[in-house]
């Protein structure tokens, strides 16, 4: 028996190492359209690849996949994050978790999951064509099981070859991305990173915290990421133009008044843009400072007035969103196909007799911090585990 892989990515080739582990007398051919397998593995975080989470903060799935989360919550079940810590550690990759539950190769470079991944498939037998792109099922008609793991298509003509063969799809629009600000003043603190941020988008309860750093395009960093893939849809639908709001330091505005009043006690004389409040780069401060209250403004002078628009500036500054920028080298959409087309408990299309799906080319897709990859993992080996029960019923 023979099963067809389209896509040599962390999905694909997690598929199939499993599934000649489970059947090692199946045929498994991985089949790539670009010159190399693997390439969003090799740049992902920074080229250090953040391959999982430890999950240990995170109380509900659906904070972390917008799209997704119950699907996941019950295939975690099956292959779970910590699963997939010890599978790689198992075969020789040491990993190590950050403070903020990130998991990395301790080699803190990607190549040591990409060499275990490649090196997996040439033992098992796997064998992985390039260059070979696939536009429609009736190439693979003399296997007899076909996975897609061709990953997110930043365009909707990208699912047509699987909608002519029946299998329905959610249009898709980009999930993670960095916002265009048009605040000259802003800008030109470029580099600015405030550790404890938290961002909202206006009108909505969609918010997400984490380090935001300021670019010369606008706002980026983990938590503008977070809030990109959570209102990933409502962005697209407002043409990526809404009012964004910054917590600066995610402190409520008692605490922030606090701290702003026992600065202006001890530093009466002193220039407000001077003395900044702990999480806020000076450079930053002295822009909001100004914003608030003008510049050459001393701490003894202010009002009660002059106060109050200091804590709000800090607490609950607003901007205006004026497009998105393509966060280039790790570039996720959600949407893809449809999950309600899919048998929940193998990833098998309910229309397409021995046809499964894994990675994001589903309608699943994750914040950043790792929840990508461990979709694609788990994703992958259910898979596996659907074609090889399909395959010893055939038997």
């Amino acid at each position: 028996m023979k099963t067809a892989i389209v896509g040599g990515g962390a999905a694909g080739f997690f598929l199939a190492i499993h599934l000649k582990e489970l059947l090692p007398a199946m045929t498994v051919v991985v089949m790539e359209r670009a010159q190399r397998v693997l390439a969003k593995v090799e740049i992902s975080g920074g080229g250090r690849c953040n391959c999982t989470n430890s999950f240990e903060d995170v109380s509900d799935l659906s904070a972390v996949y917008p799209r997704g989360h119950r699907l996941l919550k019950r295939l975690f079940n099956v292959f779970s994050p910590s699963d997939a810590y010890a599978w790689f550690e198992q075969r020789g990759v040491k990993l190590t978790t950050q403070a903020d539950h990130c998991v990395f190769p301790a080699s803190q470079d990607s190549h040591s999951i990409i060499n275990c991944l490649t090196g997996e498939a040439r033992r098992l037998g796997v064998q992985v064509l390039t260059g070979r792109k696939i536009g429609s099922l009736t190439e693979l008609a003399d296997y007899d099981f076909v996975a897609v793991t061709t990953g997110g298509s930043p365009r909707d003509e990208g699912l047509e070859w699987l909608r002519r063969a029946g299998v329905e799809t959610v249009a898709p629009v980009p999930s993670l991305f960095t916002f265009s600000i048009d605040d000259a003043g802003l800008r030109s603190l470029m580099g600015a990173v405030a550790e404890q941020a938290s961002v909202s988008l206006a009108g909505t309860k969609l918010r997400a915290a984490g380090p935001l750093l300021v670019t010369h395009w606008g706002m980026s960093g983990p938590a503008i990421l977070k809030l990109s893939s959570l209102g990933a849809r409502l962005l697209a639908e407002h043409r990526y133009q809404m009012p964004l709001i910054v917590n600066w330091t995610s402190q409520g505005d008692a605490e922030a008044g606090s701290e702003l009043s026992r600065i202006m006690t001890a530093n009466g004389r002193k220039l407000v843009g001077s003395i900044a409040p702990s999480g806020v780069p000076q450079r930053l401060w002295a822009y909001l400072a100004a914003k608030a209250v003008g510049d050459g403004r001393r701490w003894g002078e202010l009002s009660r007035k002059d106060q109050n628009r200091l804590v709000s500036v800090l607490t609950n500054d607003n901007y205006t969103i004026s497009g998105r920028g393509m966060w280039k080298d790790e570039f996720v959409t959600c949407g893809g196909v449809a999950l309600a087309a899919v048998d929940a408990a193998t990833l098998e299309s309910k229309h397409v007799e021995g046809l499964f799906f894994a990675g994001e080319v589903l309608d699943v897709d994750g914040v950043t911090g790792g929840f990508n990859f461990q979709a694609a993992w788990t994703t992958g080996y259910v898979a596996a585990e659907g074609i090889a029960r399909r395959a010893r019923n055939k038997q």
